[in-house]
């Protein structure tokens, strides 16, 4: 049997007997096989790059080599990848966080030789305990058959999902032995990225760029609008499309705004976000699989590989900020349907959202030599120079992610080391003796292409040519014609435009709608607080600055004057049903030092009185702090509030309201409540007038 056959044969196996491999996949799986080369398939999504590689495993693996090793940037991807792996009689197996119990007995399935396929994320390449027993210690690397780099397009930071840990498979590619082959594929890379990975992997990578249009796919754009607006219309719209599928937004707040409403205009739709509990992640994905959910509304965490191949629609309440990535996200639409749609709308907020993540991405000179600095200082204090990256966090009042973000990069460069150290138990960081150097013209270059594409996606919003056609250009695909599918290339909007009572009653939800107050249930450094010791989950009114109720909140606390009888009547309006359902039987305040500013005492005494509950003043606030507002994590903000409040007069019994003006962090509430609860109250649920935007 010819290599062909046996690769045309696996496929009808996989897929039945009517499929044959499309174009380029016979070939690629060939140069692999056969040619032991580097390989870059460009395809669009739900190509099947995933079966390039597995059909190349089964083949290699019946030759007698090793498994391949597969990096994979997601675990939704990496679960997919799994599933799609048993249709080719390929065993496949991964190391990840959330199978930590199951990781001796992977091992032992590789020592057995009972792995065909290992998948990891890049992460794990600087894992030392990984490195030690897998790719040292079971000679992985040398041994392996094929590694495979999915979504490769997050080794150039040109791409739009670039992960810094991806870099590293540049020193894993040189350290291979000259006859293992290298499959990247990727769906989203243009000209720029797919030269950076040549650059990284080797200029002898052979390319296999495909046709980017997907045929089933309907582009549509509205033109911006309010929250009111768009939430009207997706209410108005939704119930219309027979299929399932997902609303993207830009932040996690906005996540929780369109999912609420949809649900009370009795829309069975759910929120999605990479601060999920895994768990819940996957109980979100396979119900959306099986179609038990109308819409899951998403941050960007459920995008590259999450594979359903019915989904009907992709609607965007925000714009992207990338051509690439949009065209990344919409493809998760119509992979196996004749017809799905995906409509983009934009807001006035799109671009402040645009500028923070592109600030809070791309590193800063000082900030990278003050975390250097904090680095050395702590360094100082310790006798071999191993810190916690918690201690790095308690020294610069920067924002965690941003810590995280930049002590990554400064790892993945060479100035930093992390190691699992074994005397300390626990991962640690340490300077390296390479001098740092900010490498300007990069980042300057890296800043300039993300405003472009900003650009591109402004003009994208008010196209008059087709949009397929606009979205394949920034891919640089080539042989592109226009569409014949989208608004402007058939003249026709998709979706009915919202009644104006239908968008009043959105405005309505939207002033109306109390945000809420998550009790927090780990301190700074993951340990749990004691349940016995949390708060329940809380409310607000609303938004500070948002709407009328925002903006007489600012107004009030800045002249501490007394609480506008409107915030009162809203208060009680949204508290009735807390105090109901709680048996709330109290009301403690949290205080200002010496009672200077007691804007929040007359706003727990008006709120006890209107529901007839007493006030006790048990709460003291006995040294100064910092506003939260001004400390960017939270580490910084629990010290902060940690040791500031002390319980001053005995607990009443019952369950207690907690109340304060402006709730930022939420550690000032979850020390009182701490407190309150450590001394004998019952059940404390924190309310505040006004939540900050974040």
């Amino acid at each position: 049997m010819t290599l062909e056959s046996e690769i045309e044969e696996i496929f009808k196996q996989a897929f039945g007997q009517s499929i044959e491999s499309r174009p380029d996949q016979l070939e690629a799986i060939v140069e692999l096989v056969d040619g032991q080369g580097r390989v870059l398939v460009v395809q669009r999504t739900g190509w099947g790059k995933s079966a390039v590689y597995f059909a190349a495993t089964k083949i290699l693996r019946n030759r007698g080599r090793g498994p391949t090793l597969i990096v994979s940037p997601l675990l939704a991807l990496m679960r997919d990848q799994i599933a799609s792996a048993t249709r080719f009689g390929v065993r496949a197996e991964t190391f990840n966080s959330n199978n930590v119990d199951d990781w001796k007995d992977v091992h032992a399935k590789i020592s057995r030789g009972e792995v065909d396929a290992l998948l990891i994320s890049p992460e794990r390449f600087n894992n030392e305990d990984f490195r030690k027993s897998i790719l040292i210690g079971e000679n992985l690397l040398n041994q392996a058959g094929l590694i495979a780099v999915d979504e490769a397009h997050c080794i150039s930071d040109w791409g739009h999902d670039f992960r810094p840990d991806y870099r590293r498979i540049k020193d894993i590619a040189a350290s291979l032995p000259p006859t293992t082959p290298i499959l990247l594929t990727t769906a989203t890379a243009n000209r720029r990225v797919v030269s950076d990975i040549q650059e990284q992997i080797g200029s002898e990578i052979k390319i296999f760029r495909g046709n980017l249009d997907r045929e089933s796919l309907h582009l549509s754009s509205l033109a911006e609008s309010g929250l009111g607006q768009r939430l009207a219309w997706l209410s108005t719209n939704l119930p219309k499309f027979k299929e399932s599928g997902i609303i993207y937004c830009l932040t996690i707040r906005d996540v929780e705004l369109v999912a609420d409403w949809l649900t009370s205009r009795g829309i069975n739709a759910v929120g999605y976000s990479g601060d999920m509990e895994s768990d819940a992640r996957i109980r979100i994905e396979d119900a959306l699989k099986s179609n038990d959910l109308k819409a899951v509304v998403a941050t960007s965490a459920l995008g590259m590989g999450y594979d359903k191949p019915d989904l009907g629609f992709v609607v965007h309440f925000q714009t992207p900020s990338s051509p690439v990535a949009y065209y990344q996200q919409v493809g998760r639409a119509g992979r196996a349907i004749d017809s799905a749609v995906a409509i983009l709308m934009s807001g006035p907020e799109d671009e402040e959202i645009w500028d923070y993540f592109l600030r809070s991405t791309l590193p800063i000179e000082a900030h990278a030599r003050e975390v250097l600095g904090a680095v050395s200082k702590a360094a100082m204090s310790t006798p071999d120079g191993w810190v916690t990256p918690e201690v790095v966090s308690m020294e610069v009042n920067m924002a965690t992610a941003r810590v995280e973000s930049l002590l990554k990069l400064l790892d993945v460069e060479g100035f930093l080391e992390f190691r699992r150290v074994q005397q300390y138990g626990k991962r640690m960081l340490r300077l390296t003796a390479k001098p740092y150097v900010y490498d300007q013209e990069r980042i300057s270059n890296v800043e300039a292409q993300r405003l472009r594409e900003q650009e591109e996606m402004r003009e994208y919003q008010t196209l008059q040519s087709c949009r397929m056609a606009f979205l394949r250009n920034s891919l640089d695909d080539s042989k592109i014609v226009n569409c014949q599918r989208c608004d402007i290339c058939t003249n026709e909007k998709f979706g009915d435009n919202p009644t104006q009572l239908e968008i009043e009653l959105a405005n309505v939800f939207i002033n109306n709608r109390p945000p809420k107050i998550s009790a927090r249930k780990k301190y700074p450094n993951s340990k749990w607080i004691r349940e016995n010791l949390r708060n329940e989950d809380g409310l607000a009114i609303c938004y500070l600055g948002n709407g009328e109720f925002g903006k007489l909140v600012l107004r009030d606390k800045r002249k501490q004057q007394g609480v506008d009888e409107k915030l009162i009547a809203q208060a009680i309006k949204n508290l009735v049903p807390v105090v109901m359902a709680n048996g709330l039987a109290w009301i403690a305040y949290v205080p200002s030092r010496n009672n200077e500013r007691p804007f929040v005492q007359h706003l727990a005494e008006a709120i006890g009185k209107a529901l007839d509950l007493p006030v006790h003043a048990v709460v003291a606030k006995v040294r100064e702090t910092q506003p939260q507002k001004n400390q960017e994590n939270s580490y910084r903000q629990f010290a902060n509030v940690n040791g500031a409040y002390e319980i001053v007069a005995p607990i009443p019994a019952g369950n207690v309201l907690l109340v304060d003006d402006i709730v930022d962090s939420g550690w000032t509430l979850t020390e009182v409540g701490s407190l309150l609860r450590a001394k004998g109250s019952g059940l404390v649920v924190p309310f505040a007038l006004a939540r900050q935007k974040g």
